[in-house]
């Protein structure tokens, strides 16, 4: 993905997430630092979500280990629901769960079958 495309991604979320009332903010600088950082951090009372974003045009979309790694780990240490939020070209977002994802030997990955059969709507997710 892109840069400018997971930038446009990140704030369509941002934005969505706002408008549905829960407080929504982007990590500058997610994913080039040397700790971990989600890409949205979003809370609505106690709720809190961690959100790594991606959009594809692809039928199956693959994520490094260590970003989920890091995404499992900064939602432990800041009691936050990690959640990959993912949209596949011309579909509405999905939540998918990290745990929901398959691994192999040097990536996880989710193919958009699986992902619509397990992933929940924004709409779900923030009720």
């Amino acid at each position: 993905m892109s840069k400018i495309k997971g930038t446009k991604a990140e704030r369509e979320l941002l934005k969505m997430l706002w408008h549905n009332g829960w407080a929504t903010i982007r990590s500058a600088g997610s994913g080039s630092m040397k700790f971990p950082s989600p890409d949205l951090l979003a809370g609505k009372g106690e709720r809190k979500l961690a959100i790594e974003c991606k959009a594809t045009a692809d039928t199956s979309k693959y994520f490094e280990k260590e970003d989920i790694f890091e995404l499992k780990e900064f939602g432990r240490m800041f009691g936050a629901e990690p959640w990959v939020a993912l949209r596949f070209d011309r579909e509405a977002w999905l939540f998918i769960n990290p745990m929901d994802l398959d691994e192999t030997e040097k990536s996880f990955s989710i193919t958009k079958e699986k992902a619509r059969m397990k992933g929940l709507s924004v709409e779900e997710v923030i009720r």
